[in-house]
This record gives structure tokens, C-alpha cells and sequence, in this order.
């Protein structure tokens, strides 16, 4: 893998950025006593929310910490995982979304990160909503569960699409990223309402 100002969990390890993620890590830890999360979307309330840095960055930090992490680029209007950790976008979540292959088939590739996975987005599609919210998407989910610790999404900004909200209901719940000084608290306001309509679980912003 190329260095990439992205990851600084593995450009810069010791750096505050990176232990901010660690420290992330461990609260994601307790937001359910009771039962580990499974799978969760990461998402921002505008396009200034970085949350594809976020996801990455977090999915870096708990593949270290020993668990098995699959990273889905669900952003199927922006990807941009498959940039970050320098691999093809194709076949991804679209080329079995828009076939008929069963879940099983689907094959994330290996990163140069041990025990963490990419599923790229693949081809844009024309229906990214309603791709994320049919029964085959639920379908992939739960093979994936079965095959990693935990399941991060990458979402397409909340204000901006269903997608993330959409998706969000089939999951554990949905981390929010903020962008300080840049992200607007009508576009927060905006994304809570949505993220309650759709009764959606905050994880934490």
C-alpha cells in the first residue's frame, strides 16, 4: 500500500490524530454493554464531514487491535475507500448487488492491513437507496457477519441522501462525523431528524 495522508493510523501511529481513533475504538467498545456491535455506518451530516477518513481510519485501529473488520464502501454516489487503500473499485457491492450471485460469492479484498477486508463500492448505479434498503442488501450483511468481527459502512452525507439512513436501520446504529469549523449545526439538526425518522441508533458524534 502506497502511504496515504489518509490513514495516519499507519503513517503516524503515535500521533494525537491516531490515538484519537484508538480512543474512539475503546468507546464504540461501550456504547453496548450487553452485546458486542456487529456492523454500523459511518456517515456525516454534510459533504465537510470526512467521514470516509473516519471509517478508514477506525477500521485500521480495530483490525490491530485483533478483530476481523470488513470495510463497505456504501457510498455508492462518492466511493472513495477504494482510493484510500490503493485497490480496484470493481467488482465491489454493485457487482453483486446488480447480479445474480448469491452472498456467499461476494469476495472482499485482503488490504495490507492483517485481519482487515475491503468491499469496494463498484460500478455507480442509478438506485444507490434502494440497492442499500432491499432484502439482498440484508442478505450480504448477514453473510458478512459471518465472516468478520465487525462490519464498518461507509455512507453517502445524511442531509444529502437516504442512503445512509436507509442503511442505518439494518445495522447496530450509525456514528456521525463532525467536521469542526466547517460542518453546519443546521445540517447536525437536520441529520438527527432524519436519523430519528428512520429511527435510527446514534452511536456517537
Amino acid at each position: 500500500m502506497d502511504d496515504n495522508v489518509n490513514l495516519v493510523t499507519l503513517n503516524d501511529p503515535q500521533s494525537p490524530a491516531a490515538e484519537a481513533y484508538r480512543a474512539l475504538r475503546m468507546n464504540l467498545a461501550f456504547t453496548s454493554l450487553d452485546r458486542a456491535l456487529e456492523s454500523f455506518v459511518v456517515s456525516s451530516p454534510a459533504v465537510a464531514g470526512m467521514s470516509s477518513d473516519t471509517a478508514a481510519n477506525l477500521a485500521v485501529v480495530l483490525a490491530q487491535a485483533g478483530q476481523r473488520v470488513c470495510l463497505v464502501d456504501a457510498d455508492l454516489r462518492r466511493p472513495s475507500l477504494h482510493e484510500i487503500f490503493n485497490v480496484p473499485q470493481e467488482p465491489g457491492l454493485t457487482t453483486f448487488m446488480l447480479s445474480n450471485s448469491a452472498a456467499q460469492d461476494v469476495a472482499p479484498v485482503e488490504t495490507a492491513v492483517p485481519g482487515l477486508s475491503l468491499l469496494p463500492s463498484g460500478t455507480l448505479p442509478p438506485n444507490p437507496a434502494d440497492i442499500l434498503g432491499s432484502k439482498k442488501m440484508a442478505n450480504l450483511l448477514e453473510q458478512l457477519k459471518g465472516e468478520a468481527d465487525i462490519i464498518i459502512l461507509q455512507a453517502p452525507p445524511v442531509t444529502v441522501a437516504v442512503d445512509a439512513s436507509v442503511l442505518a436501520a439494518q445495522t447496530d446504529g450509525l456514528l456521525l462525523v463532525v467536521r469542526t469549523g466547517h460542518t453546519r449545526r443546521d445540517r447536525i439538526e437536520q441529520a438527527q431528524e432524519l436519523l430519528e425518522r428512520f429511527r435510527v441508533r446514534v452511536l456517537g458524534t
